[in-house]
């Protein structure tokens, strides 16, 4: 019985392991299942990775490749684009700069060039008034003053205007006196110039009424004498200036010259008829002057009517005569004007010394 009830224990514990085998076996099925199901979940997630790995990898890369292409194609275009806009438009304003650099920079560098110009103005001023004489010209207030004057002659308007002739008639005529100082050398050493109010080479305001109708008390004109050194005593040859309104001239020679003085110069005439010829004929000298004065008329006494030169010698004045205008005496190149006048005037001047027995 013993062993009868042995066997059932046996038997439950053969059931007991077989169960625990079973379980095990079952365990071990499930975990088989699991690990075979796993792996397969594994292997689906790996395959579901892998496709999303594979479509990552073939969708990825194609935008990657996309894009790469893309930025292959087109960030590159840009860049070549950039590249040779930068190529073409970066040198192009660097060239454009350096060309306008090297246009503008000699620009600037001509303006330093001109500042000779500016120089060659300054220069050119002076030259326009020539800094030996200092004097501007006449003003034209001069002119003004002189026709007013014609209409009103006489004291009662003249003396409130005193100062008005002292700045716009007497001080420039002064002044003018001392510019030709050193000028009247170039004609001859023999004339003077004087720079006095009274006594000079300024002719006097006032008109001598002693003999006239005319009892107006002022001259209106400006009358400016160079006489000869030899002085007043003897009747010389001198220089002459004219302003007056609608008449500027220079004279040079002698006008009503005393009868001694006059006879010595036909005498000369007839003496030296080629020399006069050469004087009265000169071309500088008769583009520029005109003779003037009073002429007898018939020819004086012993004078061939055939003689060559009768109509000369008919003249009771020997005085040439150039034209000014307002312009040439109002500018500062009246001295260089008048002094050249009386340049070219030197042979008729210098025959006429000689014929009355001055020095020249």
């Amino acid at each position: 019985m013993a062993k009868k009830n042995a066997s059932p224990k046996r038997t439950k514990t053969k059931a007991k392991v077989t169960a625990k085998k079973t379980a095990s076996a079952t365990k071990t099925a499930s975990t088989k299942a699991s690990v075979t199901k796993a792996p397969a979940t594994k292997k689906a997630a790996s395959g579901k990775k892998t496709a999303s790995k594979k479509t990552s990898a073939t969708k990825a890369p194609a935008k990657k490749t996309a894009s790469k292409k893309t930025s292959a194609t087109k960030a590159p275009a840009k860049k070549t684009a950039s590249k040779k806009t930068s190529a073409t438009k970066a040198p192009a304003k660097k060239t454009a700069s350096k060309k306008t650099a090297s246009t503008k920079a000699p620009a600037a560098k001509t303006t330093p060039k001109q500042a000779p110009a500016k120089k060659t103005a300054a220069t050119k001023a002076p030259a326009a008034t020539p800094p030996s004489s200092g004097f501007a010209g006449f003003p034209r207030d001069l002119f003004q003053f002189l026709a007013e004057l014609g209409l009103n002659n006489e004291r009662e308007w003249f003396e409130p205007r005193k100062a008005r002739y002292e700045s716009s008639v007497r001080e420039p005529a002064l002044a003018f006196i001392r510019a030709m100082v050193s000028r009247l050398p170039e004609v001859s050493p023999h004339f003077v110039a004087v720079d006095k109010k009274v006594g000079g080479s300024l002719m006097r305001l006032h008109r001598d009424v002693r003999f006239s109708k005319d009892k107006s008390p002022y001259k209106t004109n400006v009358g400016i004498q160079f006489r000869h050194s030899t002085g007043k005593d003897v009747h010389a040859p001198g220089l002459y200036l004219h302003l007056e309104p609608g008449e500027c001239f220079v004279g040079v020679g002698l006008w009503h010259p005393e009868p001694e003085a006059l006879q010595a110069i036909r005498h000369r005439i007839r003496e030296e008829p080629e020399s006069w010829t050469r004087v009265r004929h000169e071309p500088a000298f008769t583009a520029a002057f005109e003779l003037h004065g009073e002429s007898l008329q018939r020819p004086p006494r012993g004078v061939d009517p055939e003689h060559p030169h009768v109509e000369d010698l008919k003249r009771k004045d020997h005085i040439a005569v150039a034209s000014l205008s307002i312009d040439t005496i109002t500018s500062p190149a009246a001295v260089d004007e008048i002094s050249g006048l009386f340049t070219t005037a030197r042979s008729y001047l210098r025959f006429l010394c000689e014929a009355v027995g001055v020095a020249f």
